[in-house]
């Protein structure tokens, strides 16, 4: 059984009470009111991972709020939404966040000098979710609307370690095993094949470890969709727009947060809808360029690496080599468990993701700065009731 600890405080699942621990989040909950953000495409309003969800959400009867953020083509797709979370019994608010009425909103900061449009994806509707979340709320939960394998402790494994007195981290960070058991299948290719033997790659290039790929190195699944922070936390962040937000979040932790106050989570087994590999516009591929574009500003910014196109070639070669090592050991470890292994897609997937440091990287260079969203506190600056202004539109738009 794990049990190890290293720089970041890992909290197991070795013997946990969920109904004590449920009861103990409802306590917690009446004086730190906690939310959860659970952003979604409207794709997935379809998918019976959604309906389970909704279903065991209900059974956390602690939560003060859900917020829904959604990227819909129409007026037509954000009436379906909202109809279909009518039979979510906790308070909740569906975000039209690509809606007229919330561009417009937008549109009108840039007067102060905020072009908050120019922002698209995943990011920006976390963004604008958070903006409202952190109105009334201590704490805020956030995870996708396509877990397959959810279940109500996920939330509440969560918001604990945020609201407890006793412990009273700052951030927590979900992780878990990306298996299929029932199809004996490994998942977690971003992770396994890009993420981590890149970071390894880094350190040999480097001769040396730089604190930030460290701190990184100290999580299990350090770009897992799954975290909870305070709300103070939450307004001082400075994301990514697109798919590179995991990794931008743990940037500004590890920029703005103790290390002791940050802790990770054992959420269990894992299963969600899973991205097709792709390409430098789509899937998995993409998302791998966009979090090393992610991964290249916070090195510039925080140990001062210098990144030039043979600082690309190099790396690129020495992630080829550590991400063949990687795959040699995850067939060793699926063999034993029996699980099926898919070699030559996995080998595969390694070339694709090793081109895309080339093609990421340059793309970087071209453009460096300008990828992050201003924090709230930022945004408020300009302009002070902005969020209260938010909160009026969604609150109309929810009860039409």
């Amino acid at each position: 059984m794990d049990m190890k600890q290293e720089e970041i405080t890992t909290l197991h699942d070795l013997n946990l009470d969920k109904e004590k621990l449920m009861n103990a989040v409802s306590e917690l909950a009446d004086y730190r009111p906690v939310a959860v953000v659970m952003p979604m495409l409207y794709s997935e309003i379809k998918s019976e991972a959604l309906l389970n969800i909704t279903k065991k959400l209900n059974k956390c009867t602690y939560l003060n709020q859900v917020v829904i953020p959604l990227a819909a083509k129409n007026q037509e797709e954000f009436d379906h939404v909202k109809r279909f979370f009518k039979q979510l019994n906790i308070p909740n608010l569906v975000m039209w966040c690509n809606g007229p009425k919330i561009e417009n909103l937008l549109n009108s900061l840039r007067s102060e000098g905020l072009n908050l449009n120019k922002y698209r994806g995943k990011g920006r509707d976390v963004w604008l979710a958070q903006g409202i979340a952190t109105l009334e709320n201590y704490a805020i939960a956030l995870h996708d609307a396509d877990i397959q394998s959810y279940s109500e402790i996920i939330p509440t494994k969560l918001l604990y370690p945020i609201i407890d007195p006793e412990l009273d981290f700052k951030f927590n960070k979900g992780y878990y095993a990306r298996v299929n058991i029932k199809r004996t299948i490994m998942y977690g290719r971003v992770f396994r094949l890009f993420l981590q033997p890149l970071l390894r790659s880094l350190v040999d290039y480097l001769g040396t470890e730089p604190d930030f790929i460290r701190y990184l190195r100290s999580f299990r699944y350090p770009i897992s969709g799954e975290f909870a922070l305070t709300s103070d936390l939450s307004l001082d962040l400075d994301i990514p727009g697109g798919w590179g937000i995991e990794l931008g979040v743990m940037a500004e932790m590890y920029r703005n947060v103790a290390r002791k106050r940050i802790c990770q989570t054992d959420l269990g087994f894992y299963e969600h809808k899973h991205q097709e590999i792709g390409d430098s516009d789509q899937g998995l591929v993409k998302m791998s360029g966009e979090i090393f574009k992610t991964l290249l500003r916070v090195l510039i910014e925080q140990d001062f690496v210098q990144v030039s196109r043979p600082f690309l070639l190099s790396v690129r070669v020495l992630y080829q080599r550590n991400a063949q090592d990687a795959i040699r050991k995850y067939h060793a470890d699926a063999h034993i468990n029996n699980i099926d292994y898919e070699r030559h897609l996995e080998e595969s997937m390694v070339e694709k993701f090793s081109q895309q440091i080339m093609i990421s990287g340059n793309k970087y260079m071209l453009k460096p700065v300008g990828t992050r969203i201003p924090d709230w506190l930022r945004t408020m600056s300009a302009r002070k009731k902005i969020r209260e202004e938010l909160l009026e539109i969604v609150r109309n738009e929810n009860e039409v």
